[in-house]
């Protein structure tokens, strides 16, 4: 079935698309390619293939979690530019305007 101009129209007003008489005239005749396209594909013979959910294997991309050691504050802190025993010191922010 051929995608006329009045499909284009109605396509358009879905999509809420305005387009020129030249533009309906292209969508059409690029419509119409793509059907073309998928009425060869749909000549293929797929009964040997196997139906997929997904083009590509998935894996997973994360590592496994494993529990580690953490780092000691002493480590963490060992190239802080200013410090206290446990903490990080660092300018006072509240209450500036910036």
């Amino acid at each position: 079935m051929p995608v006329t101009i009045q499909d284009v129209d109605h396509i358009a007003e879905l999509a809420k698309l305005e387009f020129t008489d030249a533009e309906k005239e292209k969508m059409t005749h690029q419509l119409n390619r793509i059907l073309q396209y998928m009425e060869q594909l749909n000549s293929l013979d797929t009964s040997a293939v196997e139906p997929l959910s997904h083009v590509i294997e998935l894996g997973n991309v994360f590592r496994a979690d494993e529990v580690k050691e953490g780092i000691h504050t002493e480590e963490a802190l060992k190239n802080a530019p200013s410090k206290t025993e446990q903490f990080f010191r660092v300018p006072k922010v509240i209450g500036e305007k910036s």
